[in-house]
This record gives structure tokens, C-alpha cells and sequence, in this order.
């Protein structure tokens, strides 16, 4: 038994875009979702969506398919990171990393010695897979959230950390630590959000952002490999559609 390929890394280590979906709550549905080839599925663990006796399920539903399992903890502790992991996690993200320290503590969380502190235990994505801890470092995806001014400021510091995968730039806390509370769309907010994400294009690392079908292209035009779309936002869409035809028929 081989470790399980992690989708999302790897394409991202090929300079390719990853998908992933948030907005799936249910491992049916996630399992259900899977021939739709997405990269990856975005388990929210912050925004209490998924209890921790759920992760595992909800991963094994995204290893059926080949999907990267991305799960949202909801505070920078390294025994939480490394407990989720032991649930079945393949990804990781982070909230609230304001400085380099923060981003340095996500990595001694997330990764085996010699690199990190994760705790010497495979979990369920070790099973029958011998040489799991020499191996695991590298199918380990983690994700930053740069949400809030302070993140910003300290950016060049924070792009120094290796072993970090994605800087994700989240638009709405961001906007709301400026003062633009539920104006992610502010032009300030805005402007600042996209400084950002250049900077860590320009810096040689790996830019994530939310987006929407709108979105998409000009996001990975300014050089974002690692979006972020909500399926809400497509039931809506089609929701309204089959409502504006069936209500429109004779």
C-alpha cells in the first residue's frame, strides 16, 4: 500500500490551477459530487459546518474519487492541525496567520520531524502504508489564511516560511479588518486584496482566492492557482433559472 496521491499538491507543483468546492457538508454528498472533477473539497471546520467526528467520513468520502481533502480548523494550534490530519485530512488551512511566528508554528504543526513536531501517529491515512512518516511531508497540503490588515503588513515576512503551500487571501474578513464590514467589494478592500495576491505571485509562491464563475479567469490571469468556489452560489444560480422558466411556461 502507497500513500495516497495528493491531487491538489500535486498540481500546484506542476504550476497547474486546483479547483476546490466549499458549501458540501454531507460525505454522501461529497461522494456524490466526486465525478464532477474537482481537485479538492473544502471541509469547514471553522465555521462549525463539521464536527470533528465527521472529518473522517467526510475524507473518506473525498479519497473515493482522488478529491484532496482541505480541512478549515479553527485555530492555529498544533495539536488540532496534527489531529485533523489523524482524522484523514490531506490539506489543511489555517485562519488568522497575521505573522511569520504564526506561519512558522501552522508548519511545526503540520509536518514530521525533521521539518516540524506533528505527533508520531499516522492515522487513517497511514493505514497499511509502511514508510508513512518518511512519505507523508510530502502529500501534506497547508494553507495560510491572509485575512486580515495585520497579514498584509507583515506579508514579506509571512512569504518567507517554507513548507507553506498556499497564501489564501480571504476577502471578507480582510475587507472587515479595514473597516468594511460586508464590503469585501469596497474598492479600498479591493485594492488591497489584489496587491496581495501579487505580491505573492511576484514572490514565486502560491496565491489563493475565492471565486466565482464570474471570477474565475481573471483570477487566474493575475496569476491565483488555487481557487476557491462555493457551491451555494451555483444552486442559487440554478435555482433561479428553473424558476424564471418553470414559472415562465404556459
Amino acid at each position: 500500500m502507497q500513500i495516497r496521491p495528493n491531487r491538489v499538491k500535486r498540481k500546484l507543483a506542476a504550476g497547474e490551477v486546483a479547483c476546490t468546492v466549499c458549501g458540501i457538508t454531507a460525505a454522501d454528498d461529497v461522494e456524490s459530487f466526486g465525478p464532477n472533477d474537482f481537485d479538492g473539497i473544502w471541509i469547514e471546520g471553522e465555521h462549525a459546518a463539521a464536527e470533528p467526528a465527521e472529518i473522517s467520513n467526510l475524507t473518506r468520502a473525498c479519497d473515493i474519487w482522488g478529491m484532496t481533502s482541505v480541512v478549515r480548523v479553527n485555530r492555529n494550534d498544533q495539536n488540532l492541525i496534527y489531529r485533523t490530519m489523524d482524522c484523514g485530512a490531506q490539506g489543511i488551512v489555517v485562519p488568522k496567520v497575521n505573522t511569520k511566528a504564526e506561519a512558522l508554528n501552522v508548519v511545526e504543526g503540520g509536518k514530521f520531524g525533521p521539518i516540524g513536531k506533528r505527533g508520531m501517529f499516522s492515522g487513517r491515512q497511514g493505514y497499511g502504508v509502511s514508510d508513512y512518516v518518511s512519505v507523508a511531508n510530502d502529500e501534506i497540503l497547508l494553507i495560510v489564511l491572509i485575512e486580515d490588515i495585520v497579514a498584509v503588513e507583515n506579508l514579506e515576512e509571512i512569504l518567507t516560511v517554507d513548507h507553506i503551500d498556499v497564501f489564501f487571501v480571504a476577502p471578507a474578513d480582510l475587507a472587515s479588518s479595514m473597516g468594511h464590514t460586508s464590503e469585501m467589494n469596497h474598492p479600498e478592500a479591493v485594492a488591497v486584496r489584489e496587491k496581495a495576491m501579487k505580491l505573492i505571485v511576484d514572490s514565486g509562491r502560491t496565491a489563493g482566492a475565492l471565486a466565482t464563475t464570474d471570477s474565475a479567469t481573471a483570477l487566474v490571469d493575475m496569476g491565483v492557482r488555487f481557487l476557491l468556489t462555493p457551491a451555494q452560489s451555483w444552486l442559487a444560480a440554478g435555482a433561479a433559472d428553473f424558476l424564471k422558466k418553470a414559472k415562465g411556461s404556459k
